[in-house]
């Protein structure tokens, strides 16, 4: 008897379990909706970043234009707190999430989630390790980093010595824009230092201090976004150095500095233009349309010349 009441139990807990990956029923998503009643579920990495503003005023100008509502979460660059954020949005009954990952390893999870009861995923920026996720919509920043690293072989020649800020480890953002960066300049360059500074203006000045520090020669540094550009050329104007500042994003501040004559370039993305083609790419497939599986968006080398 004894065995038997523990077998129950177990046989229940797992039921119970079961039940509790499920969401409620009217969280599940329904059939063919007019545009007014659907909800779209947005999770931004950080809203401390303007490029990532700029992408959520994207969904919500679109979203608005197709009469759709929008549910912004701001996971702040906090991966755990993003997968929650997700969660939480499911079990609100959004017809679609739009992700712009913080860790593209870590948010699987909560793209597989959504797979599991059918709601659709979209990722912006950057991608998705693992799920189903029907496109991503982002510039190209495995060529965006190699378009950096070509501009400073250009300015300064080959061998010189640089460095390297680099984004919060595991977002594909840092991986491929690293990537693209390295294709060119571990052949024509000199990497002489490389640290994360996690796409932040405060730390991206701090660590530049400490690469100056350690590397009084170096000519340039390329950082993975323009917030740790930024902080990267506080910190060369305090040290009264000369050395040249090439970001990535082409954010409002970034391309004020480069007219100002402070920072040299950016790789300027369009990121509302990325959040406008999600939302857009998402109503297709709520209507049964097919989507590529990646949507790019143009890059483009912003210097003072060019403006």
């Amino acid at each position: 008897m004894k065995k038997l009441i523990v077998l129950m139990m177990s046989i229940s807990l797992v039921f119970l379990a079961a039940c509790s990956l499920q969401p409620p029923e009217w969280a599940k998503p329904s059939g063919k909706k007019d545009p007014k009643d659907l909800k779209i579920g947005l999770s931004v990495s950080t809203l401390n970043n303007p490029f990532f503003v700029s992408i959520k005023e994207g969904v919500q100008k679109e979203a608005k234009a197709q009469g759709m509502k929008v549910i912004v979460v701001d996971a702040q660059n906090d991966a755990a707190k993003q997968i929650n954020d997700v969660e939480d949005l499911i079990q609100q009954g959004v017809d679609l999430l739009l992700i712009n990952p913080t860790d593209s390893s870590a948010i699987s999870t909560a793209v597989q989630s959504a797979n599991s009861i059918g709601i659709p995923v979209f990722t912006l920026d950057r991608s998705a390790d693992k799920g189903d996720v029907a496109t991503l919509v982002s510039s190209d920043n495995e060529k965006g980093g190699e378009m950096a690293a070509d501009y400073l072989i250009k300015e300064l020649g080959e061998g010189t010595k640089v460095a390297e800020l680099e984004g919060v480890p595991g977002a594909s953002a840092t991986r491929e824009r690293g990537a693209g960066f390295h294709n060119l300049a571990d052949d024509k360059l000199d990497v002489a230092a490389k640290q994360t500074a996690n796409f932040d203006r405060t730390q991206g000045l701090n660590t530049m201090e400490n690469i100056l520090q350690g590397n009084p020669d170096i000519k340039a540094v390329f950082a993975h976004n323009d917030e740790m550009a930024l902080g990267a050329q506080q910190a060369i104007q305090s040290s009264g150095r000369d050395v040249l500042v090439v970001g990535f994003d082409g954010n409002e501040d970034a391309l004020k500095s480069i007219e100002e004559g402070n920072l040299s370039a950016t790789v300027a993305q369009q990121p509302e233009e990325i959040g406008k083609l999600a939302v857009q790419a998402g109503a297709d497939v709520l209507n049964g349309e097919k989507v590529e599986k990646m949507i790019p968006v143009p890059l483009k080398l912003v210097t003072k010349e060019n403006e």
